[in-house]
């Protein structure tokens, strides 16, 4: 018994540290000035969960307000909000690509800017554990070996999401390669069909000039 707890006390931390490490969590933060729209892009593959918090840290000028829209790889509005200053953006990913949220200043003087903060999170990052450990009644070592689990088949997916991704990329680059290769053969085809039309019509000329 005492070596289960042992080991329960040495593994548990360096599997936390797995996790933490690994959990997909992007802050950032940037300005957004007027006249102009700063957009963040982040590839995401299909069936994630995802979760934006966003607010104005410090602005140049008093009220100013953002503008804020996030679409899907193939332009569909996801969230749209005008006039706020902080907010909240989550749904799940659909389909796989580059997801993108927009912000841009509305009704602001020339000159003015904001200091945006962007806290971008998916996968296991961006559950509710404190719901989840409430609901199912997980508490600790329970808890964190949930997350670890999660973790480690999102990691999966990933893989594999990376490994199809190369199989694509793979395929074409072979068939674009092979398009190269006959277009090759096929301009050489046509050159020597052009020198062999222009050495024809030389020997003709010169036959009529009776030069030969």
């Amino acid at each position: 018994m005492e070596v289960k707890v042992v080991l329960c006390e040495i593994l548990l931390p360096l599997l936390l540290l797995c996790l933490h490490a690994w959990r997909f969590v992007d802050g950032v933060q940037f300005e957004v000035s007027s006249r102009t729209t700063k957009c963040v892009a982040e590839e995401i593959q299909s069936d994630v969960l995802v979760v934006g918090d966003y607010k104005i840290v410090s602005s140049s000028e008093e009220n100013l307000r953002l503008t804020i829209k996030v679409t899907s790889p193939y332009g569909k509005q996801l969230h749209h909000q005008e006039n706020v200053a902080s907010g909240q953006f989550a749904f799940t990913s659909k389909e796989s690509g580059n997801f993108m949220a927009c912000f841009w200043l509305q009704n602001a003087p020339p000159n003015a800017n904001v200091n945006l903060a962007l806290d971008w999170k998916t996968g296991v990052g961006a559950k509710d554990w404190a719901s989840i450990a409430k609901k199912d009644k997980l508490e600790g070592m329970e808890l964190e070996l949930r997350k670890l689990e999660e973790a480690v088949e999102s990691i999966h997916h990933e893989m594999l999401y990376l490994r199809d991704r190369e199989a694509e990329m793979r395929d074409l680059n072979e068939v674009t390669n092979s398009r190269v290769a006959w277009f090759g053969i096929m301009s050489l085809l046509v050159c020597l069909g052009v020198a062999g039309w222009q050495l024809w019509h030389l020997k003709s000329f010169f036959e009529r000039k009776k030069l030969l």
